[in-house]
């Protein structure tokens, strides 16, 4: 479990206290004054009985006491552990965990940089590459099966991944009913409920749906999670310039609200519940008409609203390791770096999307594998400068400098492995050595290290008892 970094304490920063307070009175402004649309008869009534209001037009208000007490109530932290129980992440704080993401329409070979549509089998063969790799932390199923009927596609897809890696999971639903499968399964996995709410195993990715709505389903599922105990994601995707204001503070403002009205009904169902608070800052690009993942201002309302969730002390759902490049190029490693760089130094919590390439419809082997890298070296800047006397090394100075070299004093030998991060993927050979290896590129050693990954990884078999009273409940879902 990566802990809290000792020395590397960075301030990445775009919002003052005052820019802090600002924002959350205007999203406070929102729910109290403007009010969203609510389609769940169950949650308007427990708003109203709260103090909420609805107006003739059928919009909900909130008052702004109770996002404060929802606010408080929800938990600053959140453990998590994988499939075989064991305690991995604790999501808060300035800790920063990464993943995949759920649901890519296609795959992008990296050798022969052909597109085609996901089926089952690359959720599997994903799953195997994180299970891996030791920089992914968590996973998400990374691609949608086309070849599974759509009713059952997201059982099978948390099926597949509870089968092909030990990592703790975050899902997706259609549905409370498809939901609800997953916790059975989960049951099985853990032997029960009361373990399963001890140890919780995986956390639902929910959304509402931009402009200031919250769909039926949506609120369901958030319901379902508070009820039983289950970490939930309520995360907003507005669009700047599309569903959302144009201007980045417009941008936070509207996401910071939407969220909040989903936290106000996930603290009234249950208080203390575990929620996780965030927002899909996307951008529309008004020359091309895509919605970009990676645009400056993408980044700043993102950033922003990771602010806002160290500003309430509430974990907070983050992105890393994605790019709007159409393969896993030089343009795909500089944004997924960039991002995943950022995310890190701003203390974001539990960031995905790792391996994601063109606005978030297409998935790469490759580009996970690269970004696993890619954390690895920034977690070992994460761990911060050392200072005691052996570090700072004044004897060894002198005793080096009278011999003009360093190279065979004990104290480099000593500290050679400790203090020197060592790149798997990444080149550090000269032209001469690289020209004699092979000539290749970071993509094409990436292609080699997942096709070894894929031949010689062995994932760690559930218990076969297990696995037959999971795929039972698995076949009896319709």
């Amino acid at each position: 479990m990566h802990q809290e970094p000792n020395a590397f304490s960075p301030t990445l920063s775009f919002l003052s206290e005052t820019d802090k307070q600002k924002i959350y009175h205007a999203a406070l402004q929102v729910l109290e004054h403007t009010g969203m649309t609510l389609q769940h008869d169950g949650a308007l009534k427990l708003l109203k009985a709260a103090g909420c209001r609805q107006d003739k037009d059928g919009l909900i208000t909130i008052p702004a006491a109770l996002v404060e007490n929802a606010v408080n109530s929800a938990p600053s932290n959140i453990p998590m552990f994988n499939r075989e129980g064991q305690h991995v992440m604790d999501l808060g704080g300035r800790r920063a965990y990464f993943g995949t993401g759920s649901d890519l329409m296609y795959h992008v070979d990296g050798k022969t940089l052909g597109r085609t549509h996901t089926r089952l089998e690359h959720i599997v063969r994903a799953a195997r590459v994180c299970d891996a790799l030791p920089n992914i932390d968590f996973i998400m199923s990374f691609a949608h099966p086309h070849d599974v009927a759509a009713q059952r596609a997201y059982v099978e897809s948390f099926a597949a991944m509870a089968a092909n890696s030990v990592k703790p999971i975050v899902n997706t639903a259609d549905s409370r009913g498809d939901l609800a499968v997953m916790w059975e399964i989960s049951k099985i996995l853990r032997d029960g409920e009361s373990q399963l709410r001890e140890k919780p195993y995986w956390i639902q990715y929910d959304e509402p749906i931009s402009p200031l709505k919250h769909p039926f389903k949506s609120i369901d599922k958030l319901v379902f999670c508070a009820q039983t105990g289950m970490p939930v994601i309520y995360s907003p995707a507005p669009i700047a310039g599309s569903t959302a204001p144009m201007t980045v503070a417009g941008h936070v403002v509207q996401g910071l609200a939407e969220c909040f009205f989903g936290l106000v009904v996930h603290q009234l169902t249950a208080p203390g519940a575990p929620f996780l608070m965030g927002m899909g800052a996307a951008v529309l690009d008004m020359a091309t008409s895509q919605c970009s993942y990676n645009a400056p201002e993408y980044l700043m309302a993102y950033m922003g609203m990771v602010e806002m969730s160290h500003y309430f002390d509430i974990p907070n759902w983050g992105y890393a390791g994605t790019s709007d490049a159409q393969i896993p190029d030089g343009q795909a490693t500089y944004e997924a770096g960039l991002l995943t760089y950022m995310s890190t130094a701003a203390g974001s919590n539990l960031n995905h999307d790792v391996g994601y390439l063109d606005f978030g419809l297409t998935g790469s082997l490759e580009m996970i594998v690269i970004m696993d890298e890619v954390i690895d070296q920034v977690r070992r800047i994460q761990k911060g400068i050392e200072v005691d006397e052996d570090q700072l090394a004044v004897a060894v100075i002198g005793q080096g400098g009278r011999q003009g070299q360093f190279l065979t004093h004990p104290h480099t030998l000593k500290h050679l492995r400790r203090t020197q991060w060592r790149p798997r993927l990444i080149c550090r050979s000269g032209h001469q050595s690289w020209s004699a290896e092979g000539r290749t590129s970071l993509l094409d050693r990436a292609h080699e290290r997942l096709k070894e990954i894929l031949n010689t990884h062995t994932v760690k078999p559930m218990d076969e008892q297990i696995a037959a009273a999971v795929e039972a409940v698995v076949s009896s879902f319709n």
